[in-house]
């Protein structure tokens, strides 16, 4: 009976999109992740085309772009819960689901491409090895999705501005912030891979992060509504029309695109063993549509005649999107493409495609985000506007906001 309940609720508050994604995803996931599985146990690793040139390959790079795509989000959210940009609290309650369910995606691929990750259970604490920043990369990942839960069923009882519902808030973005520096410690700290040898790794990582949070929070906001602002609820709608979401998400893209052409160009002007990867990055087609549809992006967010209007949000969420999961690609593999221990007087390029395993793992990553969040959307009010006490104590004339007068939600 009470499965029927639920369901009964669903069939009535789900729109016929958030159904039909459902259904779709559902149906995708098995379709991607039965055959994927049937790889890995008759094949193991060798389903992957890795190599000892490139032993990290297209799942690790969609383990990067989820992951990534958590901290963005939880980013956003943190513009209202923990900073009070209170425009943004319409948007804070799925954004916040959202970060769960990318991050859950994000540790599938990782695991599908591990292999074995119960492993970790028995192999972490017999094995401690606290000076590696993939160690404590997975120890504060896992205690910020922890916090992200407890913060997400806080705020989903009604409890925003309680202590301890302040307190998971400000919990959750300290952990994600030095989860994503270790992250970028990673790749930042491997000497012997000149593309991704940077101190400032994690800051890079931390922008890129937070734009691909943005774009997420924009299309994700839109499609449960047929992506129409006529039919969102009142204070998103507003939010949505306003001009704080456009000059945000304007500003991202415009620091992403100067951080991709910067360490570009240096790669291509310096002369060190292992940078010629930027030669062969600028030489990927793919490289100009990333940067391309950021360029497009951009321009549609800070005109005034395109950024407050639905189809040209919707448009440069999806390009930045696109862009971003080109360019953790670019970013993994070209890392990896000068072969190690080899002179510049040795021409090529290591050689790498992804399998057909490996697109099964990134479909049935992607198909278990979408089932995730059209669950949400289906079982769970994310369009809550219960939010910071009261609209009319949000609203109040000293209340932090990002929008001008003309274009800041009304309370009810």
């Amino acid at each position: 009976m009470f499965a029927s309940a639920i369901f009964r609720k669903a069939k009535a508050n789900g729109s016929w999109l958030i159904d039909n994604i459902f259904a779709a995803s559902a149906v995708g996931l098995v379709l991607t992740l039965a055959p994927l599985l049937v790889f890995l146990y008759f094949l193991g690793h060798n389903a992957y085309n890795f190599t000892n040139d490139v032993p990290w390959g297209l799942p690790v790079a969609t383990y990067v772009f989820f992951v990534l795509t958590s901290t963005g989000l939880t980013f956003i959210a943190s513009l209202a819960m923990v900073f009070g940009f209170n425009d943004f609290y319409p948007a804070a309650k799925r954004c916040v689901w959202l970060a769960l369910v990318t991050l859950v995606a994000g540790f599938t691929a990782l695991a599908l491409e591990i292999g074995s990750p119960f492993r970790m259970l028995w192999a972490l604490p017999t094995g401690l090895q606290y000076v590696s920043p993939m160690f404590w990369m997975g120890v504060f990942y896992s205690l910020y999705l922890v916090l992200l839960a407890l913060k997400f069923l806080r705020i989903n009882a009604g409890d925003w501005d309680s202590s301890l519902s302040r307190g998971l808030g400000l919990a959750s973005f300290v952990s994600v912030v030095i989860a994503h520096s270790a992250l970028g410690l990673v790749f930042g700290m491997m000497a012997m891979r000149p593309v991704w040898y940077d101190p400032m790794m994690p800051v890079y990582f931390l922008i890129t992060a937070a734009l691909s949070g943005a774009a997420f929070a924009v299309f994700f906001s839109y499609l449960p509504y047929g992506f129409r602002q006529e039919n969102m609820p009142e204070l998103l709608r507003a939010l949505a029309s306003g001009t704080s979401l456009a000059k945000v998400f304007a500003t991202m893209i415009g620091i992403t695109i100067l951080s991709i052409l910067s360490r570009t160009i240096t790669g291509l002007w310096s002369n060190l063993d292992g940078l010629e990867a930027f030669q062969y990055v600028a030489q990927s087609p793919l490289f100009y549509f990333e940067l391309l549809g950021l360029v497009i992006s951009f321009y549609l967010m800070v005109s005034k005649a395109h950024q407050r209007q639905a189809r040209w949000q919707i448009l440069s969420a999806v390009l930045v999107i696109a862009s971003l999961f080109i360019g953790r690609y670019e970013f993994v593999i070209g890392g990896q493409i000068v072969p190690l221990f080899r002179g510049a007087w040795v021409q090529g390029f290591a050689e790498y495609t992804p399998s057909f395993a490996e697109w099964l793992l990134v479909g049935a990553s992607c198909f278990l985000f979408l089932l995730l969040f059209s669950a949400g959307e289906k079982f769970i009010d994310l369009a809550s506007e219960r939010w910071h006490r009261s609209s009319a104590v949000a609203h109040r004339p000293d209340a932090t906001t990002l929008a001008d007068a003309s274009s800041a939600p009304s309370g009810h």
